[in-house]
């Protein structure tokens, strides 16, 4: 049967990074026998202009039946003018959620071809490969009770609850700890259990998980305070880091000082797997919808095109099509082709979209050996 991949080029510069991505999609369709449909529906601002939704109903509902779900960018000065209850229908919390992928994994590799882009001393991110595991349906994003309340005299009151079940713990450390054994076996268990009871717990249950089911992976456990700072004055020495959703997300921002810039970084969210071996999977940059360049065909397409390669190797099992995309992109940092944010010295700026087209043109070139 052919696999589909359900896209959501979403607003700012998600449509922009995301045609190259299909673009590079296509091209393994093409000349890798891979046999995949690709489909295209509007989210967010587009959407709601045309539907008077984020999202249409059906097209929420086949999140759930998608392959893969390929998502550009939400965000920006339109998307704030909506209204409140069609913002949170249908946001990016909501489909994750809708789609119960839990799991999202945020690779980081520090490539040798950018290492005068990053503000950090080349040596200290010479040969970094790092992943966040990162949980995504639980926290202080999800958690009750939540909002805004007048509570006299003038005093607004804003609330947000900061809340994990043992069972949403267990699971997320499983992904971290089965995710080490393919890796250098090392995970780093992020937390603020000096303050917080909710990450007492999530100490307790990491450990009580990593004791009795993985006693072979070396655990650490690092309060995000110094996790942040050893991020930044030595990253090499995390192979996984797991956090929770919060947290997560946090960090693994912060890791775009590593690459150079949040437009190197791809993410997947996965869910567990159903009786048929299959996961529901969300693949998307982790930058945001950057308005301020929205349109101008500057956007580093780059962290969206390595979405694919996750798409490759999480959702269709074909982890060297994966690794030869990853070797593509080498090539071209390799020869000096960059879009302006990783642009210094005598490199050449090229657009989003000649980006997207040498990235193919490589992949073309190894593939002929």
């Amino acid at each position: 049967m052919t696999a589909e991949v359900l896209v959501l080029p979403g607003e700012g510069i998600g449509p922009e990074v995301i045609a190259e991505a299909v673009k590079v999609l296509e091209w393994f369709t093409t000349y890798r026998d891979l046999e995949l449909s690709i489909r295209s529906e509007p989210y967010g601002v587009e959407a709601y202009k045309r539907y008077g939704t984020l999202i249409r109903d059906e097209v929420f509902a086949d999140l759930l039946q998608a392959d893969a779900v390929l998502f550009g960018a939400t965000g920006g000065p339109e998307f704030d003018a909506l209204p409140r209850e069609a913002k949170i229908s249908g946001n990016l919390l909501a489909i994750r959620k809708h789609m119960a992928v839990y799991a999202n994994l945020r690779p980081v590799m520090a490539y040798d071809e950018l290492s005068d882009v990053t503000s950090l001393k080349s040596s200290a991110v010479q040969n970094v490969d790092l992943v966040v595991v990162r949980e995504l349906n639980g926290g202080i994003y999800f958690g009750e009770p939540r909002g805004r309340e007048l509570i006299g005299d003038g005093i607004e009151r804003g609330i947000n609850t900061l809340i994990y079940t043992t069972p949403e713990i267990e699971r997320i450390a499983r992904v971290a700890f089965e995710l080490a054994h393919t890796r250098r076996g090392h995970i780093h268990s992020v937390d603020k259990s000096n303050v917080l009871e909710t990450y007492k717990l999530w100490r307790d249950v990491v450990d009580h998980i990593g004791a009795d089911e993985f006693p072979d992976v070396p655990l650490s456990h690092i309060i995000v305070d110094n996790c942040a700072m050893q991020m930044i004055r030595d990253p090499k020495q995390f192979d996984v880091i797991l956090a929770d959703n919060m947290v997560g997300d946090i960090l693994s921002d912060l890791a775009g000082a590593i690459t150079g810039s949040l437009g190197m970084l791809p993410s997947a969210s996965l869910s567990d797997y159903d009786g048929n071996g299959r996961r529901r999977a969300l693949y998307e940059p982790v930058h945001g919808s950057a308005p301020d360049i929205a349109g101008q065909g500057i956007a580093n397409p780059l962290g969206a095109i390595l979405c694919v390669g996750l798409v490759l190797e999480h959702s269709f099992d074909l982890p060297g099509e994966a690794r030869l995309l990853k070797q593509a992109v080498r090539k071209v940092l390799a020869v000096g082709i960059r879009t302006p944010d990783i642009q210094t010295g005598n490199s050449r700026a090229v657009s989003t979209k000649d980006m997207g087209d040498e990235v193919v043109r490589a992949l073309t070139r190894l593939s002929n050996g």
